[in-house]
C-alpha cells in the first residue's frame, strides 16, 4: 500500500537505536533526505538501557581509531542537542599484583599508540576519585578519554535534534516489513527510498532470515542497577572499573601477563565467569550512580532476572569503590547483539540494502565512527 502523502527518499534507516541515529546523522551531514523508521513509540532497547561510556580505552588498536572519531561526534552533538557529556575519564583499578602486571604491560605497550594513559600510585587515585576504596590499593591507570552521557537523556535529544535541525524524518510506531526497492513499508503504507540500512536487531531477524541465521550472530542479556541520587551533590568524578575488567575488554587481550590474572579469577571467581560479570560505575547528571554488569549469551535469553546476579555485582563494588547512598532505585536488563570474534556485522543484504548489526557491548563507542566509514564508501 502506497503512503497517499508519499515522500521519497535518499536514505531509509529502520531502527532508531544508537546504529540507526548513527547512520541518519552521517546521511543527513552529507545533505540526503533521510527517514528513520522505528517500530515502537521510541527507542527502548539496548541504547537506552546501559551505562553511556563512551569508553576508546577498551578498544584494541583495529578500532581505537574508530572510538576516538565517535567521540569528536558525541562531543560535538551534546553541544548540538543539548545534552550532558562529562570528559570524566576513567580509572581502572588494582588491588592484586597480577592486576597491576596488566596494568603496566598496557601502559608500556599501548602509551604511544594513542591512547591518553598514565599509572597512578593509590595517593594520586585518592585524589582523582572520593569513592575508591584505599586499603589494599596498589595503583590505577588513568584514562582520559572517556566520556559519560545519560543514553536516556541522550537518545531522546539526539532524536530532536535530527528531525527538529537536521532534517530527517521520524517514523514511529512504524516497522519496516518489508523492502522491495524501491519500495520500504508494511501493510498500511510503504515510502520510497534510493538505499537502506537496516539497523535493528529484531528488523534484520524479520527481513532477511537466511542472513541472520548463518551470520552466526547471538545476543547478550545484562543486568544493571542504579542508585538513587547522592546526597549534596556528591560527584564520583572518573568512571571506575575493578581487575574483572581487564579480561573483558579486548584492549588488554593482548598482554602476556594476562593468562596469570585469568587463571586466578577461575579458581577464586568461578561465578563471575559463569555469568560475564565484571564491574564498571559510572555516575548520571542527576547524581545517580550506575551499576554493572552482567554477560549471559544465547538466543533463548530469559526475560527474568536473577537477584543473585545483582548481589554479586554489588559484592564486588565493594571491593573497590563506595558511595554515601547505596540505595537502588532501579534495576533492569538489556539484550544487545554480539558477533563472536568481530566488532560489528556490516553486509549488504541485497543491491541498495545495507544490514548494519553487531557491535555488541560497544555500541555507544564506536557506532558514529563506523556509520562514517560505511557512508564514506557509497
Amino acid at each position: 500500500m502506497k503512503n497517499k502523502d508519499q515522500q521519497v527518499y535518499d536514505v531509509a534507516v529502520a531502527g532508531s537505536g544508537i546504529v540507526g541515529l548513527a547512520m541518519a546523522y552521517h546521511a543527513s551531514k552529507r545533505g540526503l533526505k533521510t527517514a528513520v523508521f522505528e517500530r515502537n513509540p521510541a527507542a527502548s532497547g539496548a541504547t537506552v538501557r546501559n551505562f553511556g561510556m563512551i569508553w576508546p580505552f577498551g578498544q584494541p588498536l583495529e578500532t581505537f581509531d574508530r572510538a576516538m572519531r565517535s567521540r569528536e561526534i558525541w562531543l560535538e552533538l551534546s553541544a548540538k542537542a543539548g545534552f550532558w557529556a562529562a570528559e570524566t575519564g576513567a580509572l581502572c583499578l588494582a588491588y592484586e599484583d597480577d592486576e597491576w602486571s596488566v596494568l603496566e604491560e598496557f601502559y608500556e605497550t599501548r602509551c604511544d599508540a594513542g591512547y591518553r594513559i598514565d599509572l597512578l600510585d593509590p595517593v594520586s587515585v585518592s585524589g582523582r576519585s572520593k569513592a575508591v576504596q584505599p586499603n589494599g590499593l596498589k595503583g590505577a591507570l588513568w584514562s582520559a578519554t572517556e566520556v559519560n552521557i545519560d543514553p536516556r537523556e541522550a537518545t531522546r535529544k539526539i532524536h530532536r535534534y535530527l528531525r527538529e535541525s537536521a532534517g530527517v524524518d521520524f517514523y514511529y510506531n512504524t516497522p519496516i516489513n518489508f523492502i522491495d526497492l524501491p519500495w520500504v513499508g508494511n501493510a498500511q503504507n510503504s515510502w520510497q527510498a534510493d538505499r537502506v540500512f537496516v539497523c535493528g536487531g529484531a528488523d534484520f531477524e524479520t527481513l532477511y532470515p537466511e542472513i541472520f541465521a548463518e551470520s552466526g550472530i547471538t545476543r547478550c542479556k545484562l543486568q544493571m542497577m542504579r542508585t538513587v541520587t547522592q546526597p549534596e551533590g556528591w560527584a564520583l568524578g572518573p568512571t571506575l572499573c575493578g581487575g574483572l575488567t581487564l579480561q573483558h575488554y579486548q584492549s588488554f587481550a593482548h598482554c602476556e601477563s594476562l593468562d596469570r590474572l585469568k587463571n586466578r579469577y577461575a579458581a577464586e571467581l568461578p561465578e563471575y565467569n559463569d555469568w560475564g560479570i565484571h564491574v564498571l560505575v559510572s555516575q548520571t547528571s542527576l547524581g545517580e550512580i550506575t551499576l554493572g554488569d552482567s554477560h549471559e549469551y544465547g538466543l533463548d535469553l530469559s526475560p527474568f532476572d536473577r537477584a543473585h546476579i545483582n548481589q554479586l555485582i554489588l559484592d564486588y563494588l565493594g571491593r573497590f569503590a563506595s558511595f554515601p547512598n547505596m540505595e537502588i532505585a532501579e534495576t533492569w536488563h538489556g539484550v544487545y547483539p554480539k558477533l563472536k570474534g568481530k566488532t560489528e556485522l556490516v553486509t549488504d543484504a541485497e543491491d541498495g540494502v545495507t544490514i548494519v548489526n553487531g557491535l555488541g557491548g560497544a555500541g555507544m563507542t564506536l557506532s558514529f565512527g563506523l556509520a562514517g566509514e560505511i557512508m564514506d564508501k557509497i
